[in-house]
Order: C-alpha cells, then structure tokens, then sequence
C-alpha cells in the first residue's frame, strides 16, 4: 500500500515501458497523503491540462500500467486523465477497469481521442458496474455509434447517476434514444447531452425530451446546450415542466429562444417550484423577454435561486426590470448579466443591490467602479460554470462563486 511510485516503476521495467515523470510525481503525492492517514476517498488527478507543473501527456500503453495500479487500490475512488491522448487502445484499457477495480466512482476522460470503439466499450463495461456514479466523457467523438451504446447501457445501469456526454457529436437517433430510455431509468440524476450534431429544422429531439421531463420524475439536472431550440421547442419543453416535479437545474443556453419562448417559461415558472437554476445564457430573449421573466420573479415565483441571461441582448429596460426582481423575491440569490447592453440606468441599479445587501458580491458577474462620478460595471470571474473546461491554477475550481451550479444543485459524490 504505501508504495505506489515503486509499484509504477518496478511495472514499467517489467513491460519494458518508459517510466512517465507526471504519473510518477502524481503517484509519489497519493504515497505521502496514505504515509498522513489521508488513504480514504483519493482522486488520482493526472489532467493532461495541468499549468503548474511539466506534463508528459498519458498516452494509451502509459494507462494501462496505471489501470493495473488501480485494480489493487481500494481507497483510490476517483480518476481524473482529462486531456490526455487516450484513444480507443486507452478506452479499452478503461473499461477493464471498470469491470475489475470495485471502488471507482468518479472517472474523468474529457477530451481525449477516444471515438465511437472505444464508446462501445466503456458502455458495456458499464452494463455489470456497480460502483462508478459519475462518467465524463465530454469532448470524446463517439459519435451516433458510441452514444446509442450509451443509450442502451441506461436501460442496463442502475447505479450510475451522472453522466456528460457533452461535445460528443451525438447524432439525432441517439439523442432520442436517450430521451427514450430516461422515462424508464430512475438512478440518472444528471445528464449532459450538449451541441450534438442535428439537421433540420423540425425540432424532433426537443419534442422527445419534453416528453422524456412529463414521465421522469427522478431526473435533476440536464443540460441541453447548443441544441437548435427555437419557441416552438421552448414550448413543448415548458409543457412538460408543468408536470415535471424533479428537475432543479434547466441549461438551455447558446440556442434560438426570444421574447415568445420567454412568455411560456414565465408562465410556467408561476406554478413550478421546483426549478432553482436556470441557464439561458446566449439566447435572444431582449428586454421583452426580460421583462416577463421580472414580472413573473417578482410576483410569483419563490424557488428560482439562479438566474444567467448573459449574452441576451438586453437593454437598459429589461436588466432594470431584472435587478428589481432580485430586489423583492428573496430566494433569487444569483443573477449572470454579463455581455448585454449597459446603460447608466442599469449600472446604477446593480451597484446598489450590491451596496443595499440586496446580491452579493460572489453572486453575480459584475462589479461596479466610479469614473468622473459615473458608475460603470466591469466583469468578474463569477458564474454558473465557469471552470466546465478548465481548471483555475489559483483557486478552487468549484468554488461556490465560480461553480454556482453546484454550490445550488449538487449531484453526485464529485463534480
């Protein structure tokens, strides 16, 4: 147990593999933190992205060494190789594990080369898993082939609870056949089905995931970024949140949703209660949009907690109808308005919710100054996700200021 840099060493030699000086120096960490008595719960952390120290990039013969370090490491519950050069050899290696190693939970393989091979793989690793909670695949191109794999392990799994498929390049078919599987599946408490890759202009994954929301009474947290919705998709999503009673964080952001998608959501938002965050950044619902949302979070609404319109072309009007909002409803904590249009207006009413108590300074992605006696507001690090691709090297990379999402709405053991 308490040498896990020699064990490395001594199975490099044995294989005639070149010893990898990040591993290692990750490997020496995990042996000091077991010498504390600090063995419970270990995060292997071996991101390829790491600017603190020189990284040689894991490659795929370089995991499978360390998969056979993990299969005898019951106190090494997370592993973390974002950003490596892991293809469809290093997938493979990474479903082994899953079905030998009984104590992982959280695996990370964002952003390597692993395609839709190496999907299929890990999905049926996955059929006979019963540890693993959460699965980042984000960035990973399976494609179509990897995410119907995916799909039907769901049907399968019943311990996993999070996982991100985002930027995978799934396909129209396997995006409904997620939806399909989610009205039957009640252990996912979050998924990720970001920018697929759709065609046409029908709307018909937005139609099944609206029904998916009227019958899944267990789902948390879904993310469907990037996904083409217009009103008319903004429409059958809001009719299923009148009868959704689970769902606490909605991403809708970089869509088509204006002023009329923005009338049924305030409306629906009059009789849910059940919605905390709300993602609508990178949309174009205006000071129209706006100021429904206002009206309905000012008089009606007493669950919302997180509200992100960046990015919304909003004026003056409707980000002054917003901050009152956040004025009178004493549940919304957290508001993102960064990138809409300032006016004097606007600037003077957000510095004083800050100044009154009103929205902390944590709280929110702005920050005023003084110049010449006028108030201005200036961006800050602060949001719902602000580290969803990367890591910050000088503070915590799921702080509640920067990672509001999960300070709000926390599923799973690891973010």
């Amino acid at each position: 147990i308490a040498g896990l840099q020699e064990y490395y060493c001594n199975l490099c030699l044995e294989n005639s593999k070149k010893i990898n000086p990040y591993i290692l120096h990750v490997l020496q960490e995990v042996d000091e933190d077991i010498k504390k008595g600090l063995e419970k719960r270990i995060t292997l952390n071996i991101a390829g992205n790491n600017r603190l120290i020189p990284v040689e990039r894991v490659t795929d013969e370089d995991f499978g060494i360390l998969s056979q370090i993990l299969e005898s490491c019951p106190y090494i519950n997370g592993l973390d190789v974002r950003y490596n050069v892991l293809s469809d050899a290093g997938a493979y290696y990474a479903a082994n594990l899953l079905q030998t190693q009984r104590y992982l939970i959280y695996l990370n393989l964002m952003f390597n080369d692993i395609g839709p091979e190496g999907g299929e793989l890990i999905a049926k690793a996955l059929h006979k898993n019963t540890t693993l909670k959460y699965l980042r695949m984000t960035g990973n191109k399976i494609e179509n082939k990897g995410g119907m794999f995916f799909a039907s392990m769901l049907q399968i799994n019943s311990s996993l609870e999070k996982l991100d498929l985002g930027d995978c390049d799934l396909g129209m078919q396997s995006v409904i056949a997620f939806a399909t599987v989610l009205t039957q599946n009640q252990a996912i408490k979050g998924i990720n089905l970001n920018r697929p890759i759709l065609y046409g202009e029908q709307e018909e994954s937005t139609v099944h995931l609206g029904h998916m929301l009227k019958e899944n009474q267990w789902l948390v947290e879904l993310h469907i970024c990037k996904h083409g919705i217009k009103n008319c998709g903004m429409q059958k999503l809001c009719d299923a949140l009148y009868l959704n009673r689970s769902l606490r964080y909605l991403d809708i952001s970089c869509n088509k949703i204006t002023r009329d998608g923005m009338e049924y959501l305030a409306d629906v938002l009059k009789s849910n209660t059940t919605l905390e965050v709300l993602d609508l950044s990178f949309n174009r619902i205006e000071n129209a949009g706006a100021n429904c949302l206002s009206e309905t979070l000012t008089s009606h609404n007493r669950s919302l907690k997180v509200l992100s319109v960046v990015s919304n072309n909003i004026e003056g009007e409707g980000l002054v109808a917003l901050s009152q909002s956040v004025k009178t409803n004493p549940t919304l904590s957290n508001i993102y308005i960064w990138g809409n249009k300032f006016d004097e207006a606007t600037c003077v009413a957000y510095s004083d919710l800050i100044q009154m108590g009103h929205l902390k300074p944590n709280n929110t992605d702005v920050e005023p100054y003084v110049v010449d006696g006028h108030v201005y507001l200036a961006e800050v690090s602060n949001g719902l996700k602000k580290h969803y691709y990367w890591t910050p090297t000088h503070r915590d990379a799921n702080s509640p200021s920067s990672s509001a999402n999960f300070a709000v709405v926390s599923v799973g053991p690891y973010f």
